[in-house]
């Protein structure tokens, strides 16, 4: 087979549907009733949520031929299907109005079905995205169906337990084996009417179409809730993010150990690192010292490096954690970022941990 023809190259996921018999006689056409202990869940709980199908009855597909069944999924596309006419990201609000809240957004390549459409808004509905977006930044019709068909991707799903993968594109033909549930194959093109080609291994093999149904896919927005947990997640992430070690000997780690005991000493130990992570940013910046000594003894910078507190912490006895905490913080670990200043927490905006807040 000249592979060059495919009608598409495209990884699709073979999912159980349900058992097929054959009208009459019991006989499962798909496996010769293979056992499997498979999960119970039916498409819809498998098929990406904004794969756009309608109310057609799995009957009535089946009587479609295979390029029937594309044909039959593309006009629901056009009719359906809207798609993010967009360079970044398309607001999706509660309302048909600028002024109502954000619920989600719908990225480039992103689309959705529609569900209203009224004054220039489109309601759309995108996996679990579901809120107005502006007409002028969608595309509909012909254009989405074109975009889709682009950046989406076929899922084929079965309508029987099990299906055999066969040496020939024919009920007779030696199996390679079966296909069932959360097999995924690559799908290669559409032989005829009964039969679509597969990639089954190192194999080329064939699968009856009489088992299968046809659903396209398309990338999906995301809720509001879902963007802030991320962005609070990789706040955090950047938070403690290591900034990489600065080179100190003894005598600098203890003075660090000693004003981190100063300014920090009863606080948590992610406080403590935190004060001690303002110093070696400071260190690393270009903007400040670049040692340990240079930045504690700075003029005007830390109070008690200016009181001589820092000095008899010195000579006198630093507690361990304290030093755990500055050799954290010459070691590259943050709480606190790229803060360079630190106060006791009030009116000051910026990074509120414990007692201070940095910045």
């Amino acid at each position: 087979m000249n592979r060059r023809n495919r009608q598409a190259c495209l990884t699709v996921c073979f999912v159980l549907a349900a058992l097929l018999w054959a009208a009459g006689n019991g006989t499962v056409f798909a496996a010769e009733r293979e056992e499997y202990d498979f999960p119970s869940s039916g498409i819809a709980e498998v098929l990406d949520p904004s794969a756009l199908r309608t109310d057609t009855s799995l009957e009535e597909e089946e009587a479609l031929n295979i390029n029937e069944k594309f044909e039959s999924e593309k006009e629901r596309m056009e009719q359906e299907l809207t798609m993010a006419n967009v360079q970044n990201a398309l607001n999706i609000r509660a309302r048909a109005s600028e002024d109502s809240d954000k619920v989600g957004y719908l990225y480039k390549d992103c689309g959705g079905t529609i569900l209203e459409r009224k004054d220039g808004w489109t309601k759309v509905k995108s996996g679990n995205v579901v809120g107005w977006a502006k007409d002028e930044y969608l595309l509909f019709g012909e254009e989405a169906k074109a975009m889709a068909e682009d950046v989406g991707n076929w899922i084929v799903t079965l309508d029987a337990e099990a299906v055999r993968v066969r040496t020939e594109p024919n009920m007779d033909a030696d199996t390679y084996g079966l296909l069932a549930y959360d097999d995924s194959v690559e799908f290669i093109e559409v032989v005829d009417n009964n039969w679509i080609s597969v990639e089954f291994g190192e194999d080329i093999g064939y699968v009856n179409t009489e088992f299968i149904s046809i659903a396209f896919h398309i990338d999906e927005g995301e809720t509001a809730e879902v963007v802030r947990a991320r962005e609070i997640e990789e706040a955090e992430r950047k938070r403690k993010a290591n900034r990489g070690a600065v080179a100190a000997d003894a005598d600098e780690l203890r003075l660090l150990g000693a004003l981190i005991y100063c300014e920090a000493g009863n606080q948590s130990y992610e406080g403590m690192v935190a004060v001690g992570a303002v110093v070696m940013n400071r260190v690393r910046s270009g903007a400040y010292p670049n040692s340990i000594h240079g930045v504690i003894y700075a003029s005007g910078q830390f109070t008690p490096a200016m009181t001589g507190k820092v000095a008899r912490v010195y000579d006198g006895n630093v507690p361990e954690a304290c030093m755990q905490a500055a050799q954290a913080a010459i070691n590259g670990e943050t709480t606190i970022g790229g803060a360079t200043h630190f106060r006791r927490a009030g009116t000051r905006e910026g990074y509120v941990l414990g007692d201070h807040v940095f910045w």
